[in-house]
């Protein structure tokens, strides 16, 4: 029932052993400086096992740093601390690529410990409290309104980013582009009310996420680039109605670029089949992500509906994921009162099934 999960397959420059993805996850524990630490070297070095690991969100630039603890990649000692979790993922046989992830107007100034501006889009707040220190929900700060002039600089922090990710030796970059954040914040008109050629139709709102792709492409190859997206996703204020009405467009778009993959948060919409949607406009690799348990994310590989398939919770509670998934083993449960605190308990200390 699982099998066509354990065959080999290339997402663009990405040869992975196997299809089972682990997703992107916050998990709120980089050290001083928003520096990966010892801790998250050992969470990634557990979970290697994977077809391919994607990490955390991390902020291309300080401005982009929205949420308590989460690290960056634009410092040499975010570089060199994450040099070591890709050395040890590599030393296990594993591939990971990096997501980077500008929070945008998703920003609790008190999350960050350092003065920086907040941008997005447009000067409209999101709607949505978010964690503070403490992890109590709060307002988000007022954003102000990035400047047409401000913009190529804002996309090469992206680029410099992606190529100090390969300095730290990522296999590649992920855009996240999705859940409510800066790419996703200038392809929503919930929050892109821009009147110059950065808003306003489609088109237009697509152009800042496809020209952040193609620099990211320029910088370190298309074949190491991926993106992540989800239509019809309402999470920190975005309007859910017409997806296709954006991300056709969008991905078409990103289709000419040559890019690895196109990573997919489905969201079960009654009036768009979002996979077929995909299909029609992208000619690349899929990786379709949301609440799939082994067998349905098997039947859609099997459907030519993905290339591959994502899991998040099931990877913090079960570092053998894969191995677990091959033994037809049970899953451990999530511990989910230390999702996002704790240090180790509820993020390096669970067993193997071995061991279990």
């Amino acid at each position: 029932m699982t099998a066509s999960l354990f065959s080999p397959v290339s997402l663009g420059g990405l040869a992975l052993s196997n299809r089972i993805i682990m997703a992107p996850m916050t998990r709120d524990r980089a050290g001083p400086g928003d520096v990966p630490t010892p801790l998250m070297v050992e969470y990634y070095r557990q979970r290697a096992s994977a077809g391919l690991i994607i990490s955390e969100g991390v902020q291309p630039s300080p401005e982009g740093k929205g949420y308590w603890r989460t690290p960056g990649i634009h410092s040499p000692e975010q570089i060199a601390g994450w040099r070591q979790v890709s050395d040890a993922v590599h030393a296990c046989g594993g591939k990971i690529v990096m997501q980077l992830m500008h929070c945008g107007r998703v920003v609790v100034a008190a999350n960050r410990g350092f003065e920086a501006r907040v941008i997005a889009p447009s000067a409209i707040a999101c709607p949505t409290p978010v964690p503070g220190p403490d992890g109590v929900p709060v307002d988000t700060a007022q954003p102000e309104a990035i400047g047409a002039s401000d913009i190529p600089a804002l996309i090469e922090d992206y680029a410099t980013a992606a190529r100090n990710a390969i300095a730290a030796g990522m296999d590649g970059v992920e855009l996240h582009c999705a859940s409510g954040y800066l790419i996703n914040q200038f392809l929503n008109p919930a929050s892109n009310a821009r009147e110059d050629e950065w808003g306003g139709s489609a088109q237009n709102r697509i152009r800042f996420p496809v020209a952040v792709l193609r620099a990211l492409a320029e910088a370190i190859g298309g074949e190491r680039v991926g993106f992540r997206i989800s239509p019809g996703n309402p999470y920190n204020g975005m309007d859910p109605a017409e997806p296709e009405a954006t991300f056709g467009p969008f991905v078409k778009a990103a289709d000419g670029i040559g890019l690895a993959y196109c990573h997919v948060v489905d969201m079960g919409l009654a009036d768009l089949d979002t996979l077929a949607m995909l299909r029609a406009n992208w000619s690349g690799p899929i990786i379709a992500n949301n609440n799939l348990k082994a067998e349905s994310g098997a039947a859609l590989i099997d459907a030519g509906k993905a290339e591959a398939v994502s899991f998040g919770r099931a990877f913090i509670a079960n570092p053998d994921l894969v191995e677990r998934i091959a033994a037809g083993a049970p899953l451990a449960r999530v511990d989910f009162a230390h999702v996002y605190t704790g240090e180790e308990k509820g993020y390096t200390d669970y067993p193997a099934m071995d061991a279990a």
